[in-house]
C-alpha cells in the first residue's frame, strides 16, 4: 500500500488541529505552520518588533531564554502568510543583529560556572591487536524438506542420504546433513465457512481431529475461518481442545476468500517457534472475494518458509496445487464427505513424516535472487515408484 508523505506545515497541523482563523483571514502555508506548532509573532510593525527585543534585553533580568519563552508562549492569534512572513523576517533580522552576541555571551558565561570534562580518544594503535585479523564467517546453509510417499500415499522414511541427490540452479550440491526424525511442527489450519459449507462443516471438523490426534511436544496450532472475510480465531496454542472449541462457533456463510485467508496465515506463521511450518488448507471452492490476487498470494508463499498442504472437497484446486509444488506440500482430494476422514489421515501423517537435506551452497553470495532446487531420488532397480515432494527453490539474503 501506498503512502501519501505529510511535510513541512501539514504534518504540524495535522498534530496540532486546525484553530479558526480570525474574520477575513484564511490562515494558510506559514500561518499553520506556526499556529499548529504552538508559536505566533506579536502583531506590530517590524521597527516595533526590533525596539522590543532591544528593550526586553536591554531591561529584563531574564535575558534571551525570557524573550524565547515570550516568544514560544501562543497567544491567542491567527495570521495570514504575508503577514506571518514579514513578522518573521524582521524577528530574525533582530536576532541577527543584536540578540546573537547576547545569546552567546550567556552561553559562555553558562560554560564557565560548569565543570569541565575532558575525553581522551581511544588509541586506536593498540599492541594488543595489531597481530589479529577481523575474520568475517558467513557461510550459506540451505535446509531443504524433504518428504517420499509410495503409490498409495504412505510416507517412506527408511531411505539412506545416498538415495538423494540435491541441486541448486543445475548445480549438484554435497549434502552436509541428513535428518528423518519427527519433529515438532507449528501448523495454521485454514478453514473454509463459506456459503457452500453449510452441510459440511460439522463432518469436517471431526474430521480434522485426526490431524492433532498424534501432536508432539512443542506442537503449535492456530485457525484461520474464512468466507466473505479471513478472521484469526486466536493466536498460537499449543492445546487441540482449544482448536476444537474455536471451530465449533464456525458457521457457513458468504462467499469465499481464500487468497486474503492464505496471507493471513502466512503473517500469522512468522511468529512460529518451529522450523517445520505448515500451513493446511481445507476448502470446496475456489476463491471468489478476495482483495490479493494469485500472483501475490504466489509471491508471498515463496518468500515465506512454509509448506502448504490442501484437501479439496469435490474439486482439485488449481492454485493450491501450484502453491504446494513450490513449497514441498500436497493437495488431496476427496469426492465426497465421506472420503474426508480417510483423506485427512493420510495427509496428516505425510505433514510429519519428513527428511530434512542440508547442504552449503557452492553458490555463497548473498545476491538477493531466487535459486531453483532440485531433489532427485536415487531408486533401486526393480523397485516400486515412490514420490518425492520438496520445496522448489528459496531466495537468497542482500547484500
Amino acid at each position: 500500500m501506498g503512502r501519501s508523505p505529510l511535510w513541512g506545515s501539514r504534518l504540524l497541523w495535522r498534530r496540532g488541529g486546525n484553530p479558526p482563523a480570525p474574520s477575513g483571514e484564511t490562515g494558510t502555508g506559514a500561518s499553520k505552520f506556526f499556529g499548529a506548532a504552538g508559536y505566533c509573532l506579536p502583531a506590530m510593525p517590524g521597527s516595533d518588533l526590533l525596539t522590543s527585543v532591544g528593550k526586553f534585553l536591554g531591561h529584563s533580568k531574564a535575558g534571551i531564554p525570557g524573550f524565547l519563552h515570550r516568544f514560544s508562549t501562543p497567544p491567542p492569534c491567527w495570521y495570514t502568510d504575508d503577514f506571518m512572513l514579514s513578522q518573521l523576517g524582521f524577528f530574525l533580522s533582530a536576532i541577527g543583529v543584536g540578540v546573537c552576541p547576547a545569546f552567546a555571551g550567556s552561553i559562555v558565561a553558562g560554560q564557565e560556572s560548569q565543570p569541565r570534562v575532558a575525553i581522551t580518544p581511544r588509541n586506536t594503535n593498540s599492541t594488543s591487536g595489531s597481530s589479529r585479523s577481523n575474520i568475517r564467517l558467513d557461510v550459506k546453509v540451505v535446509l531443504v524438506p524433504v518428504t517420499v510417499t509410495d503409490v498409495r500415499d504412505r510416507p517412506v522414511t527408511s531411505l539412506p542420504q545416498d538415495s538423494f541427490r540435491v541441486l541448486e540452479d543445475a548445480v549438484e550440491q554435497r549434502i552436509t546433513s541428513f535428518t528423518r526424525e519427527d519433529a515438532p511442527v507449528s501448523l495454521g489450519l485454514l478453514f473454509d465457512s463459506s456459503g457452500s459449507m453449510k452441510n459440511r462443516i460439522a463432518t469436517s471438523t471431526e474430521a480434522l481431529r485426526q490431524v492433532f490426534q498424534t501432536t508432539l511436544p512443542g506442537d503449535e496450532f492456530f485457525v484461520v475461518q474464512f468466507s466473505d472475510r479471513a478472521h484469526l480465531l486466536g493466536g498460537f496454542t499449543t492445546e487441540p481442545e482449544e482448536i476444537y472449541r474455536r471451530l465449533g462457533v464456525v458457521e457457513a456463510q458468504g462467499w469465499t476468500a481464500l487468497l486474503d485467508a492464505i496471507a493471513l496465515g502466512a503473517h500469522q506463521m512468522r511468529s512460529a517457534k518451529n522450523q517445520s511450518r505448515v500451513l493446511l488448507i481445507l476448502s470446496d471452492g475456489n476463491d471468489n472475494n478476495s482483495r490479493f490476487s494469485e500472483s501475490e498470494i504466489r509471491s508471498l508463499v515463496i518468500e515465506s518458509d512454509l509448506r502448504v498442504y490442501a484437501i479439496g472437497l469435490g474439486y482439485r484446486p488449481r492454485l493450491l496445487e501450484q502453491l504446494a509444488e513450490l513449497t514441498g506440500g500436497r493437495v488431496l482430494v476427496a469426492q465426497h464427505i465421506g472420503e474426508l476422514p480417510d483423506v485427512v489421515q493420510r495427509l496428516s501423517a505425510e505433514i510429519r513424516s519428513q527428511y530434512l537435506l542440508g547442504y552449503s551452497s557452492r553458490n555463497p553470495q548473498n545476491d538477493g535472487k531466487y535459486h531453483k532446487v532440485k531433489v532427485e531420488l536415487v531408486q533401486p532397480a526393480g523397485a516400486p515408484p515412490l514420490r518425492t515432494s520438496w520445496r522448489r527453490g528459496y531466495y537468497a539474503p542482500g547484500q
